[in-house]
């Protein structure tokens, strides 16, 4: 089981946005790969830091953190989990600037030069409530820019390829030492050497390729999930940006969604009300057959459990509430009149509420119990 964000940060769950990045800052400066060359254990404490700080920093992910914990990141290569020190190197840079001499990720005054990310792309994903309830792979085509074959790099001369200026200030508590992105070459320590016609200013074209995209069940519409290494590559063979894909949910001809659970309005006649019956109806997971009772009243609900959606956390599955309604027909033959006039007057055709037939508060109450 993965650690909790807020444990491996040492802070609480109702920590303020400076309280994060102070909790991370320390605990990468206390595990940094040039405080600790060669110790494993610490560089793994830095990436888990550095993971927990890209969810809580960023207000989106936090919230779905706090809802649906690590599964509102997991499940077929979504991002959240798995940075490696590249990824650590490229985005979080600035919260070493100028302490203790690290510059910036690059350690050893700056010998380590800064991988610049690619942009970021953002999709939406149709999915009806069936994919939702039972999981999807979907195989979408994106156009992405990527690297275009023939192009060469060659090292920036301005920052001599480790993509920062250091600056060294003298103050009265000694020398300073600042580091800032260089500017010629955006941090990546490499400029163009030659490319081939088709590429743009930064050695890259845009390329179509089939995203393969594991949607896990229970996802709702408007979530967001990330696709590593899926967006738009980087100059200078930097890091892939990533594929975000907003959750559409398509509305469904029959049942509604609430949470984890399902709603169906069943419509009955007054002879199966009276009689009892049995119908087919549908579900996420194909066509059932439920009992109506005879005499059955209109409102009843009827709870098949486990027929709802799966709980993103993985928590079991919701139910699907069937809803009787009695139809009450809007024209009546002669016939059919006179039958009607004639029960109105028999007393066993007078409304007899008893125990069990619970008024419209009890019902809607046991609905969401």
């Amino acid at each position: 089981m993965k650690e909790d964000f807020y444990e491996i940060l040492g802070i609480s769950k109702g920590a303020s946005e400076a309280e994060i990045k102070k909790a991370y800052r320390k605990k990468a400066i206390e595990y940094h790969p040039d405080k600790n060359p060669g110790d494993t254990v610490a560089e793994e404490k830095f990436k888990k830091a550095a993971e927990a700080y890209e969810v809580l920093s960023d207000p989106d992910k936090r919230a779905r953190y706090d809802q649906f914990g690590h599964q509102a990141f997991e499940g077929g290569g979504f991002g959240g989990g798995g940075m490696n020190m590249d990824d650590i190197f490229s985005q979080f840079g600035d919260i070493f600037g100028g302490f203790g001499g690290f510059g910036g990720f690059g350690g050893g005054g700056g010998g380590r030069q800064r991988r610049v990310k690619g942009s970021n792309l953002r999709i939406r994903v149709k999915l009806t409530l069936e994919e939702i309830a039972n999981g999807v792979e979907k195989k979408i085509k994106v156009k992405r820019k990527v690297q275009a074959p023939g192009t060469t790099y060659k090292t920036c001369g301005t920052c001599n390829g480790t993509g920062q200026m250091t600056r060294i200030t003298n103050t009265i508590l000694g020398r300073m030492q600042t580091s800032t992105t260089c500017n010629t070459c955006g941090g990546a320590g490499q400029v163009i050497d030659s490319k081939p016609a088709d590429a743009d200013a930064q050695g890259l074209r845009v390329a179509e390729e089939t995203v393969s995209i594991k949607i896990p069940a229970g996802v709702e519409d408007g979530m967001q999930l990330k696709v590593t290494g899926k967006g738009n590559e980087a100059p200078g063979h930097g890091i892939a940006g990533d594929l975000l894909v907003a959750i559409e949910e398509l509305e469904h001809a029959e049942l509604q969604r609430e949470g984890d659970n399902l709603h169906y309005d069943l419509y009955i006649s007054f002879s199966e009300a009276a009689l009892g019956s049995s119908r087919e109806i549908d579900t996420v997971s194909g066509k059932v057959r439920i009992k109506i009772e005879e005499g059955v009243q209109s409102g009843k609900i009827l709870r098949l459990r486990g027929k709802g959606i799966p709980s993103i956390n993985g928590y079991g599955k919701g139910d699907l509430l069937v809803h009787v309604n009695v139809w009450t027909p809007k024209t009546l033959s002669k016939e059919q009149r006179e039958f009607f006039e004639k029960m109105s007057k028999d007393d066993h055709f007078q409304p007899n509420p008893d125990n069990e037939d619970k008024s419209f508060f009890e019902k809607v109450k046991d609905m969401f119990s």
